[in-house]
């Protein structure tokens, strides 16, 4: 090193600086190793949860003051919904979007040519529960088809519900256990909570981002169990 070079008073005043480095370092390896504790999740910029990436999500304060900007209404009428009217899993760059979110959510996951997975591990992060066939995974759509169209969707070209139910940069789709996802249904948060709770503050992020980026309403009730999450956010 340069340092080694230098005349003999700078070499020994170097020295503890070497050493405090090699001792971070090794610090540093440690963090990473097997078994040790990961950092918490983040709530920004796509945060990661239970093994999940989800893209898009603001910091709990800002999703706090887009729902106080949210516009308050009842839900619509079901009147006219399919969903078909929601085209989803549409293709990109030669996969469709639910192979592309089953690679994203996945650890270690295979695929051929056809894009679609062939092996990997999925946690859910709705319930905690893993595994390792894709086939027991559902794609969930965090703010659901026919929530949306009571919120506002309905009023939407076939095109924008298209992009809506295909969207991989908002906070929109994630791996889960088919239970849950069929748990959940259409639900809103103030009708249904994923089980595992420290997934709680994350959903209510994601949620209320969604519903922003659309420009979709929310019932009282829904803005009250999301404001009320948000604000427990740690």
């Amino acid at each position: 090193m340069t340092t080694a070079s230098r005349p003999g008073p700078r070499v020994t005043a170097a020295v503890p600086l070497l050493l405090a480095a090699a001792l971070l370092a090794a610090c540093d390896q440690a963090s990473e190793l097997p078994g040790t504790d990961p950092a918490p999740p983040s709530a920004s910029g796509g945060g990661t949860t239970a093994g999940t990436t989800l893209p898009g999500l603001p910091e709990p304060a800002e999703a706090r003051a887009l729902l106080d900007g949210l516009t308050v209404a009842d839900a619509g009428s079901m009147s006219g919904y399919s969903r078909d009217r929601f085209p989803h899993w549409a293709e990109r760059d030669g996969c469709t979007v639910r192979q592309l979110v089953l690679e994203r959510d996945g650890e270690d996951v295979t695929a051929g040519d056809d894009c679609q997975p062939a092996s990997g591990t999925w946690t859910s992060a709705y319930d905690g529960e893993t595994f390792t066939e894709p086939g027991d995974l559902d794609i969930d759509h965090m703010v659901p088809l026919a929530n949306a169209w009571r919120s506002g969707a309905d009023e939407w070209t076939d095109d924008e519900r298209e992009a809506f139910a295909n969207d991989l940069d908002a906070p929109q789709l994630l791996a889960v256990s088919a239970a849950s996802n069929r748990s959940k249904g259409d639900q809103g948060p103030d009708e249904w909570l994923p089980p595992a709770e420290d997934f709680h503050c994350t959903y209510a992020v994601a949620w209320t981002a969604v519903k922003d980026t659309y420009g979709l309403t929310v019932t009282a009730a829904e803005r009250d169990t999301l404001a009320g999450l948000l604000d427990g956010c740690a």
